[in-house]
């Protein structure tokens, strides 16, 4: 009930954001539905449905990544003085945090559900009643337990998630003197990167076994392909941070002035923040310019779910991203006060910034580019 009356008080940029992640949520219940709709249709291709299911984890981590951002956003789950005093201590604002997230979730899942059951023509008196029967396997009717099951898959794994991003940490002060180390993922991720490069050329070279088709009208793809772009997409989340790291201390050398300081602090000081979603922003990116590479001339062989399913992974992952700076300007947002308190002009910061996004933007679109070349090449053949 508290987490109720918290949404409702809230600002209206921030319900906004909780409603994008309910839409997200629909996006995801609907797939699933129409998994579980195929498979009810066709009690003869159950290796097909499984594929399908497991195609539908993608769109379904990608939301759960982007509820557990708009979770950390949330200013209503912030520690502030005096909320201790009426019981709502760290712990009790990270159960709020998750109540919130199960709730957007949860609403998203039943637009899902009634729309679903609308394009099946199961609920009459709309537009579009029953226009997509065919597809969505009207002439068997859904069984309602494990309907509800799917689509409370994402309520339970987006709390869980945020519950734990936000339960409270103990951590140790650093030493007096000693600035911090640059993020130790680097050398994984660039290792994981280059163990899925690898998997995916031996996949497409024909050494992979077993297929493992696209949701559209493209078969016979190897198991391996899928599993070396998993790697791929781990290993830039995990060398994100040192990319940025490494960005903010190329920003500050050989003589920098105050501006070019001032970003590659910003940079390095963030690099976990921003860092992970633009790796994932960057592998999601890199797929999506290998598929397009590979099936380009064959655009049309992509179906319609195929389709959502691939604009809900770039939309969530680009929000995340949107929702990751908007973190890290509030967790500023001090340091910018005592700037201006001091002189600092606003062009100075606003200078700053845009050299902050050209850097990044210098280095990862290079990067995004390379990758969905290698990832495309040994798939040409």
């Amino acid at each position: 009930m508290l987490a109720l009356r918290l949404v409702r008080g809230t600002h209206p940029l921030v319900l906004l954001r909780r409603l994008l992640v309910a839409a997200a949520a629909a996006g995801v219940g609907f797939l699933l539905l129409c998994t579980l709709g195929y498979a009810v249709g066709h009690p003869d291709r159950s290796a097909a449905a499984t594929l399908r299911l497991l195609w539908c984890l993608v769109p379904l981590a990608a939301t759960t990544h982007f509820a557990v951002a708009v979770a950390r956003t949330d200013p209503s789950t912030r520690p502030r003085p005096g909320l201790s005093a009426i019981g709502l201590g760290p712990a009790r604002l990270t159960a709020i945090a998750a109540a919130s997230t199960a709730v957007s979730c949860t609403l998203g899942s039943m637009v899902a559900l009634l729309f679903y059951l609308h394009l099946r023509g199961d609920i009459t008196g709309l537009p579009f009643d029953g226009a997509a029967a065919e597809l969505l396997a009207s002439h068997q009717p859904i069984p309602l337990a494990a309907a509800l099951t799917l689509l409370a898959i994402l309520p339970v794994v987006a709390s869980t998630a945020a519950a734990l991003a936000l339960r409270p940490r103990r951590t140790p002060p650093a030493p007096e003197g000693i600035e911090k180390t640059a993020p130790s993922g680097l050398p994984w991720g660039v290792a994981l990167l280059a163990m899925g490069l690898a998997v995916e050329t031996y996949a497409g070279e024909g050494g992979g076994d077993g297929a493992f088709p696209l949701p559209g009208r493209f078969d016979g793809n190897p198991g391996g392909v899928l599993a070396g772009w998993i790697l791929t997409a781990l290993g830039l989340a995990m060398a994100g941070p040192g990319i940025t790291h490494w960005c903010g201390r190329l920003l500050q050398a050989v003589r920098p002035g105050a501006i070019r300081l001032l970003a590659g602090r910003v940079l390095m000081d963030e690099s976990r923040r921003i860092g992970r979603p633009l790796g994932v922003v960057c592998a999601v990116a890199s797929g999506a310019l290998a598929a397009a590479t590979l099936y380009g001339s064959q655009a049309g062989g992509f179906g319609p779910l195929t389709g959502l399913g691939a604009a809900l992974v770039m939309a969530c992952t680009t929000a995340t991203l949107l929702t990751a700076a908007l973190e890290s300007k509030q967790c500023r947002a001090h340091t910018t006060e005592a700037l201006v308190r001091l002189g600092a002009p606003p062009t100075a910061l606003r200078n700053a910034a845009l050299m902050r996004a050209g850097a990044l933007l210098a280095v990862f679109l290079p990067l995004t580019i390379l990758v969905g070349q290698l990832a495309a090449v040994p798939l040409k053949g």
